[in-house]
């Protein structure tokens, strides 16, 4: 019955899978793009001037682009904003499991080339979530091309790891799938998707519906549910990563700007302190709020980016 009724809003707005500009005040010069990659549609978002410098923007779980409008529209005016849909998510090309393999490794690998066939020389990453594992391993395979770092709500140590998240990474270890699998079904309904949105927020009425209505219209899309399950289930493997992005913060110590929703049970808020243990000049921002603080917060965050890259001579 939920997906019906989300379904008829969809149809009353006239939702054709492609997000307008932000209804607020309109996205300055946002452009709505793809992209041919290794045989793939890649959706992306871009506003700014390309001779601006450039931030890449990678969405989380289980978003789309479509989580950056706010905080594009904030700061196009100085950079150049890119925020592309990854394989299996938003408005990009939606292989079968069976003939794409939709792990962390492979959508990095995609969303390099995407970033080559962009013409790309230097940029700074945002991550939230997923944009973690797949911009850790961009950075650590590409330290050149990386100006500055900035992370929100996205792990590379496990003092972040909340206890509900650990004992998902145990039951994947353990091999235990069809736990996963159950897990991963009340996180994607429409009510797993809005408790990720409200629980640690500050302010509810903040929070806009058609965030999370967004998200559950493109997971309740035939067959997205077995793709999040595939990539649901490699999310372990990204542990095994985080010595190797760890030694890449310390020895190429790149400038790196943390804003994290402290009340985040996903992510928690010790893992954003971790960073100095690699990071010790980073400048760390906590925020009242949870795993999506840009709802609330895109303005705030958009100043402390604004601030951070201006002191780091990147303007």
């Amino acid at each position: 019955m939920k997906t019906k009724l989300v379904l008829l809003m969809y149809a009353w707005l006239g939702f054709s899978g492609v997000t307008t500009a932000h209804s607020e005040s309109g996205i300055r010069d946002l452009k709505f793009r793809t992209a041919k990659v290794d045989g793939l549609t890649i959706f992306y978002r871009e506003a700014g001037d390309p001779a601006k410098p450039a931030i890449l923007l990678l969405h989380g779980f289980p978003s789309t682009s479509h989580m950056y409008d706010g905080l594009i529209n904030d700061l196009a005016g100085n950079y150049h904003l890119i925020a592309p849909d990854y394989p299996g998510f938003g408005n990009s090309s939606q292989p079968d499991p069976g003939i794409f393999v939709y792990s962390f490794d492979h959508i990095a690998a995609v969303m390099m080339d995407f970033i080559e066939t962009l013409g790309l020389k230097k940029f700074s990453l945002y991550m939230q979530d997923y944009g973690g594992p797949i911009g850790f391993r961009i950075a650590s395979a590409y330290p050149g091309k990386i100006s500055a770092l900035i992370i929100q709500n996205a792990n590379a140590y496990t003092d972040g790891l909340g206890n509900g998240f650990s004992n998902i990474m145990n039951m994947q270890r353990a091999g235990d799938q069809k736990g996963v699998a159950d897990i991963l079904h009340k996180i994607i309904s429409l009510d797993g998707i809005k408790v990720q949105y409200t629980q640690g927020a500050a302010n509810l009425e903040s929070i806009a519906p058609e965030a999370y209505l967004t998200d559950f219209y493109y997971v309740q899309r035939p067959g997205n549910a077995d793709i999040q399950a595939v990539l649901f289930y490699d999310y372990h493997n990204n542990l095994s990563q985080y010595p190797i992005w760890q030694r890449y913060f310390k020895q190429h110590q790149p400038p790196a700007l943390i804003v994290w929703g402290k009340n985040d049970p996903i992510f928690t808020a010790p893992g954003a302190n971790a960073y100095r243990q690699d990071l010790p000049h980073a400048e760390i921002h906590l925020l009242n709020s949870g795993h999506f603080a840009l709802v609330e917060y895109h303005r705030q965050v958009a100043a402390y980016i604004v601030s951070f890259l201006r002191k780091k001579g990147i303007r």
